[in-house]
C-alpha cells in the first residue's frame, strides 16, 4: 500500500549530503515523509509537496554518529584525571562504576544523551551494562541507539554473569529490543581480550555471528595492555583474536592504536571497522592511531568520543576537527585526511561501522536524521566553493552552531533547546549521584 502520508519540505541554504561524492546542494531541499527522506536536491525545479514548507536557512547534513561510547559515565566525567589506562580503570572508573544502580545509569544516560542531541549526534554505539536502563532513557530522549551490552569479567559478576559470561542475557535483550526499522539496534559488547580472555570473546563473537549483529570491542587502545596474551601466543592481539575467528562477522574495533602494516591487512581482509577515538587516546596518553595507513588501505574508519571521563565531553565536533590534525601532524602532510572525508567518518562510515544501513547520508529512502547549522558564525565566512563550505564544516564547525536536530524526521532539538527532556533536572540528578558514588 502506498506512503499516504504528506511529504514536507525542508529548504536550506547550503545540503551537504555526505553521500559517498560530497554532493551539496545550494541551495537544497530535503523532502521528508513519515520519517524518511524521499528526495534531496537543488531547489530550482523541485516538484511540489503536499505538506509544509519549512525555510531553515543556513545548513542541513546528515545527523553525526558517535561509533564508541560509554556515555553513562557522565556519573564519572572527571575522575582519576592524570591516571594512566590501567589505573583510570582499576582506581578511578571501575570501583564507582561498580556502585552505579539501574536509576543511576538512566540518568547518566539522558544527561548524556541530551548532551550529544544538542550537539548534532543523533546516534550513538554503546558499550555499557544495565543496558536496559540505556534504551529507555534514549527512547525518553528521542536519539538513535546502538546498544552493544557490555560483558566485563571485574565489575557486577554475579549480577550479569559469573565471570563476563552473558551469552544467554545478552541474546535475550538482542531478541527483545533489536528494531533495524525503529531507533535501537543491538549488538554484543566483549570488553577486551584481557579483561576477559581470548575464549570468551570468541564465544561472545559467535554469539554475534548466530544472531547478525555488531561484534564491538576494545583491542590495541595502549601498548602494553594485551603484552601477556601477545607473549603467549607469539603474536600481536589482532592476530590472536583473527586466530580464534572473532573478526569472522561484523565487527567493530574500538581504539586500534597499536597495530602495524599485517594487522592492517587482517581488518582488510575481514571487513573489521575502527573507531578512532583521538581525543581520549591523547588525553589517557594512549598513544596515535595510524588512520591514514588504516584509510589508505580500505578499512572503514569512523569516530567515537569513547566515554565522557576519558574525553570529557560527547562533542563529537572535536573529533572531526582534532583528528585530522593528529594525523597531519604525525605524518607531516597536510594532504591526509581532506575535510570530505572527515565528514563522511563522522557520519556515513560512522554508520557502516554500528551496523547502520538506513542513516549517515542524506539521500533518498534513508531515516531523516539530519541536523541544522547556523553558518551566521563569522568563521563560515567567506565561501567561494563548496570545498571551502565542507572545510569550514571541518575546522570551524562546533556544537555551538548546532541549532536544530531531526531523528527519524522527529525535532528533537529546536533553537538550541532539547525538547524531550528536562536537562537542567537531569544535571541536577547527575550531580547528587555522581557524589554518592564518589563518596560511598
Amino acid at each position: 500500500m502506498p506512503n499516504s502520508a504528506p511529504i514536507d519540505r525542508h529548504v536550506a541554504d547550503a545540503v551537504v549530503t555526505c553521500d559517498g561524492d560530497s554532493k551539496v546542494h545550494l541551495p537544497g531541499a530535503v523532502d521528508v515523509s513519515a520519517g524518511r527522506i524521499v528526495r534531496v536536491g537543488p531547489v530550482g525545479g523541485a516538484p511540489d509537496v503536499d505538506g509544509t514548507v519549512y525555510d531553515h536557512g543556513g545548513l542541513l547534513m546528515p545527523g553525526l554518529i558517535n561509533a564508541h561510547a560509554h556515555t553513562p559515565m557522565t556519573l564519572v566525567r572527571g575522575a582519576g584525571d592524570g591516571l594512566p589506562l590501567q589505573r583510570w580503570l582499576t582506581e578511578a572508573m571501575w570501583p564507582r562504576e561498580g556502585r552505579m544502580t539501574p536509576e543511576d545509569v538512566w540518568w547518566g544516560m539522558v544527561l548524556g544523551s541530551a548532551e550529544m542531541l544538542a550537539a548534532g549526534v543523533t546516534t550513538s554505539c554503546e558499550m555499557y551494562l544495565f543496558e536496559d536502563a540505556l534504551v529507555d532513557a534514549v527512547r525518553a530522549t528521542g536519539g538513535r541507539l546502538v546498544m552493544t551490552p557490555a560483558a566485563l569479567s571485574v565489575l557486577h559478576g554475579d549480577a550479569f554473569g559469573s565471570d563476563g559470561d552473558r551469552l544467554d542475557a545478552i541474546a535475550a535483550f538482542h531478541a527483545e529490543h533489536h528494531d533495524p526499522l525503529g531507533r535501537v539496534t543491538v549488538g554484543v559488547a566483549p570488553h577486551s581480550a584481557y579483561d576477559l580472555g581470548v575464549g570468551r570473546v570468541a564465544d561472545l563473537a559467535e554469539l554475534s555471528r548466530s544472531i547478525d549483529a555488531v561484534l564491538h570491542l576494545h583491542v590495541a587502545e595502549t601498548r602494553g595492555e594485551s603484552a601477556a596474551l601477545e607473549a603467549e601466543y607469539g603474536r600481536s592481539i589482532v592476530q590472536i583474536l583473527a586466530d580464534h575467528d572473532v573478526f569472522a562477522g561484523r565487527t567493530l574495533m574500538a581504539h586500534g592504536v597499536w597495530v602495524d602494516a599485517e594487522d592492517i591487512d587482517i581488518l582488510v581482509s575481514t571487513e573489521t571497522a575502527v573507531a578512532h577515538c583521538p581525543v581520549s587516546n591523547m588525553k589517557l596518553g594512549s598513544g596515535v592511531a595510524p588512520v591514514a595507513a588504516m584509510l589508505d588501505a580500505g578499512v572503514t574508519v569512523a569516530l567515537g568520543t569513547d566515554g565522557p571521563a576519558s574525553n570529557d565531553t560527547l562533542d563529537l565536533w572535536e573529533e572531526v576537527k582534532v583528528a585530522p590534525l593528529l594525523a597531519r601532524v604525525n605524518a607531516l602532510d597536510p594532504t591526509v585526511l581532506p575535510a570530505g572525508l572527515v565528514l563522511e567518518m563522522a557520519t556515513r562510515e560512522g554508520a557502516n561501522a554500528v551496523g547502520l544501513q538506513n542513516v549517515g547520508s542524506l539521500v533518498a529512502g534513508m531515516a531523516a536524521d539530519m541536523i541544522r547549522i547556523d553558518l551566521g558564525h563569522p568563521s563560515f565566512t567567506p565561501v567561494t566553493c563548496t570545498d571551502e563550505l565542507l572545510a569550514h564544516l571541518v575546522w570551524a564547525g562546533s556544537s555551538r552552531s548546532v541549532t536544530d536536530v531531526w531523528v527519524q524526521g522527529e525535532r528533537v532539538v529546536e533553537a538550541r533547546v532539547v525538547q524531550t527532556v528536562d536537562v537542567e533536572r537531569a544535571r541536577a540528578e547527575v550531580q547528587n549521584r555522581a557524589e554518592r558514588l564518589a563518596g560511598a
